[in-house]
């Protein structure tokens, strides 16, 4: 399902972020008032996303300097995390990262926190649109501000994208294809329900592994729930296992320092 059948609407939530607001919905060609089940909403915290009705859970937002994320970029492990070992963060060596499916952003700023340059493709308008936010407000940030420097952010079509790639190729692809993961945790379990309806799930996993296989210089690492089967196509070399996610690791050529 596409998020032309779910209607979206933005909303100014004072008045003195009505100019903001309008200049979003032009940009996003969506309307500034009627019946909708989301609203992109804008406030003194940045730009959330909200479903609408007396059921709904809190809006999203993608916040760098506070929350979960801010604690797992203090107490979250470093290099010793698995995402680090899976795109082969080691001692003198810091790949070049494109993160092609970085919906909210969390494991590209986990990356950058070690010090990896990320360049980031999220194609759901509203997604992005949540990101470029969020990392526009940390920018601003003293300890977070240097750690998003390192990130860019890119929209549009992954697989096309890639596909039609300029300049350096990165070392290490990320993928992260929507799943039906089983992260138990509240804070996904949210989010998910707020992004299905809108982003649906990523049936053309097998088209974006080949489109990263061609293009990294390294490495590809897809990950996926625990016990899910692996994206169709060739098999990967190896795979690291977590509690809920497992990374499975293509190996193209050995990163060095």
């Amino acid at each position: 399902m596409g998020e032309e059948q779910v209607r979206v609407r933005v909303e100014a939530l004072a008045p003195v972020y009505e100019a903001q607001a309008a200049a979003w919905a032009a940009r996003l060609g969506l309307p500034l008032d009627g019946e909708a089940e989301f609203a992109l909403q804008l406030g003194d915290d940045g730009l959330q996303l909200a479903e609408l009705g007396p059921q709904a859970p809190g809006p999203v937002r993608v916040d760098f300097v506070e929350g979960a994320t801010a604690h797992r970029r203090k107490f979250g492990g470093g290099s010793g995390q698995m995402i680090a070992k899976a795109v082969g963060v080691q001692s003198g060596i810091r790949p070049r990262v494109l993160d092609a499916t970085a919906g909210l952003g969390r494991d590209a700023f986990v990356l950058a926190t070690l010090g990896c340059e990320l360049t980031l493709i999220e194609r759901q308008p509203l997604v992005a649109a949540l990101l470029e936010d969020g990392l526009a407000r940390a920018a601003g940030d003293f300890e977070v501000g240097p750690i998003v420097a390192r990130m860019r952010l890119l929209g549009g079509n992954a697989i096309e994208r890639m596909k039609g790639w300029e300049g350096e190729a990165p070392q290490v692809i990320y993928l992260d294809p929507m799943f039906p993961h089983r992260d138990k945790s509240a804070l996904v379990k949210k989010e998910m329900r707020l992004f299905r309806p809108l982003v649906g799930d990523d049936l053309d996993a097998p088209a974006l592994l080949e489109a990263a296989l061609a293009l990294a210089t390294h490495r590809v690492v897809v990950k996926r729930p625990r016990k899910a089967p692996i994206i169709e196509g060739p098999k990967p070399g190896y795979s690291l296992d977590g509690k809920s996610s497992r990374y499975d690791i293509y190996p193209l050529k050995k990163l060095q320092a």
